[in-house]
């Protein structure tokens, strides 16, 4: 299989060609998105989540941390380069919430805040002996929102690539 991979990811020692940043919702695989994308910032402007920012070259990323991302389009319908750019009903991106070994409740300790936070109720809670509930998403039900990110106190919950990558 033939794939670009960037300098930087190549330096990294990610010959995969994986992504290495969260680009916005609609943006172009990896390659394709830096090879278009002008830097502008509009889409950062754009965002009223303010959740997309510059990453160390100045193409724009998700950051979670500050908050979840609605799929309003304003990124994309600011994007003037066709490196965001929604078609055929295409999904936003296809990553998915996924919990790591360092969540609270596999250390017996009881949180849910993920699960509070997930409006679409893509993430329920197993309940353990003990009455510890552990967090269990739903990945046909994930959008990939981030909200989940952000309130986890311990930041066991990441965003992961199903499916064909955009």
């Amino acid at each position: 299989m033939n794939h670009s991979i960037s300098r930087a990811q190549f330096l990294r020692g990610d010959v995969s060609g994986t992504r290495s940043h969260i680009r916005p919702p609609w943006s172009k695989a990896e390659y394709d998105f830096r090879a278009l994308c002008s830097r502008c910032g509009d889409c950062i402007t754009a965002c009223g989540e303010q959740i997309i920012q510059k990453d160390k070259q100045g193409f724009p990323e998700i950051n979670f941390k500050h908050g979840a991302c609605t799929f309003c389009q304003d990124c994309v319908n600011t994007c003037k380069t066709n490196a965001l750019q929604q078609t055929n009903n295409k999904p936003p991106w296809q990553l998915k919430a996924v919990i790591q070994d360092h969540c609270l409740p596999y250390k017996k300790v009881v949180c849910g805040r993920c699960r509070e936070e997930c409006e679409i109720e893509a993430i329920s809670l197993r309940l353990l002996v003990g009455g510890v509930g552990i967090p269990q998403i739903d990945t046909e039900s994930c959008t990939g929102c981030g909200a989940c990110i952000r309130v986890c106190p311990v930041s066991a919950i990441a965003l992961q690539q199903r499916g064909d990558a955009a």
